[in-house]
């Protein structure tokens, strides 16, 4: 009697564990990924099931986790976090994700929901919203910033750095890390013609004339993200 009363109680237990939601956190800054872990271990109704530093981890540990959320840095060392999440969103549909960055998000936050995100949150106020998004996430809604600037305000239009492709806004980010033609080619996948080209729609869009010029933008940029 006492058996089957121990099992039925490990039972229960497995199917409440089972009914909370999985959470996957990527972010190449191991402090961050140790604070955003412990905060989300601490809720019942989650469940931390895998950590990624890189890009290159990612694919995998989906696969194996099946995560329903992935907590993601937009800004990681081995490429694109908005690459990665426009990977994520066609090759597992299921998934939601919420970016985590320190970049603008007059620039970022609105490509980061075109490109299939469910929430935007700057990392500044990580710990005290994370729980609240992903609750919000997890339950099918988007969530933003509090402190994202409404759509009828001035000032996120008004940017020209928003005028940007991704994919020129990609390649001006590698500008800014200092990195040649060349290897800004050979880290995209490009041919050195096609950055070149990007790269001239980029001086147009922010109305810059010199590459010297352009270089030093894109480093002040860098900078301040």
């Amino acid at each position: 009697m006492t058996l089957a009363t121990e099992g039925t109680a490990a039972d229960a237990t497995a199917m409440r564990a089972d009914m909370r939601t999985r959470v996957m956190l990527v972010d190449d800054h191991p402090l961050v990924r140790i604070g955003l872990a412990h905060l989300i271990s601490a809720e019942a109704d989650f469940h931390l099931c895998a950590q990624a530093g890189t890009v290159g981890e990612v694919p995998a540990l989906v696969l194996a986790h099946d995560p329903d959320v992935v907590v993601l840095d937009l800004m990681l060392r081995d490429g694109s976090g908005l690459d990665l999440l426009k990977h994520l969103v066609v090759q597992f549909p299921h998934l939601l994700v919420l970016v985590l960055s320190m970049n603008d998000q007059r620039v970022y936050a609105k490509r980061c929901i075109d490109a299939g995100a469910k929430g935007y949150l700057m990392k500044e106020e990580a710990s005290d919203l994370v729980i609240t998004a992903l609750r919000t996430v997890a339950a099918g809604s988007v969530f933003l910033s509090p402190t994202m600037p409404s759509p009828d305000r001035g000032p996120g239009k008004a940017l020209p750095i928003s005028t940007l492709t991704d994919r020129e806004m990609r390649v001006f980010e590698l500008i800014g890390s200092g990195l040649p033609t060349r290897a800004i080619a050979g880290r995209l996948e490009l041919s050195e013609k096609t950055v070149e080209t990007h790269k001239a729609n980029i001086k147009k869009k922010l109305g810059i004339e010199h590459s010297a010029e352009l270089a030093r933008l894109a480093i002040a940029w860098n900078q301040t993200q």
